[in-house]
């Protein structure tokens, strides 16, 4: 019971690191993550950081799970929307392209794209990486499920693929999400002509 209160006192200061630490990479990236940097940012002091996170790999594997669960929980509102209200594939569509274009890039919508680049080099967050990934891809299988795609399961991954690409090159280039709507109606509608008993190509 103890250990219960400690751990409830103890969240708010673990969620101020984690906000810190994703604010820290989305500025500047990884190597800038130091833990004195970190306390600044987050108003706790020095030790509290090292007590929450023994590593700088703790802190940067439960910083990017930290985010996936947050952004995951927000579409999976989306998800029951599409779900309990028999939403049309098309306004689904729409409704994606109007959360990608009310998606601010801050600097803690950036720090995920930093850490999946990282995870390339440090296998230690690969672990991490791939959970992210599966959540999203169960997320997506959901939400296309709902809307009634055949083989929703086997397109959840290109879908997650197409949404982040999209999204990564609107990082890049600044350009609107406009285009995001066009190419899910094209990969979901591409899957709604094959028939479920369909051959697929070897």
């Amino acid at each position: 019971m103890q250990n219960a209160a400690l751990a409830a006192l103890a969240a708010p200061t673990r969620q101020r690191i984690i906000q810190a630490v994703l604010r820290i990479i989305g500025e500047d990236g990884v190597a800038a993550v130091t833990n004195r940097r970190i306390a600044k940012e987050a108003g706790v002091s020095l030790g509290s950081v090292t007590y929450h996170f023994e590593t700088q790999h703790d802190l940067l594997r439960e910083s990017l799970l930290h985010f996936v669960r947050e952004e995951a929980r927000h579409f999976t509102e989306l998800a029951d929307q599409c779900q309990t209200e028999g939403i049309a594939i098309e306004d689904a569509a729409s409704l994606a392209g109007q959360v990608a274009c009310g998606t601010v890039f801050d600097s803690a919508h950036l720090a995920p794209f930093e850490l999946y680049i990282h995870s390339g080099r440090d296998e230690r967050l690969r672990e991490a990486a791939a959970e992210a990934f599966h959540a999203y891809d169960r997320l997506a299988t959901r939400i296309l499920t709902a809307l009634g795609v055949p083989d929703a399961e086997r397109l959840a991954a290109t879908t997650v693929a197409l949404v982040m690409g999209l999204q990564l090159r609107r990082l890049a280039t600044g350009s609107p999400a406009d285009d995001l709507v066009d190419a899910l109606l094209l990969l979901v509608r591409g899957a709604g002509d094959r028939l479920p008993g369909q051959d697929r190509p070897a």
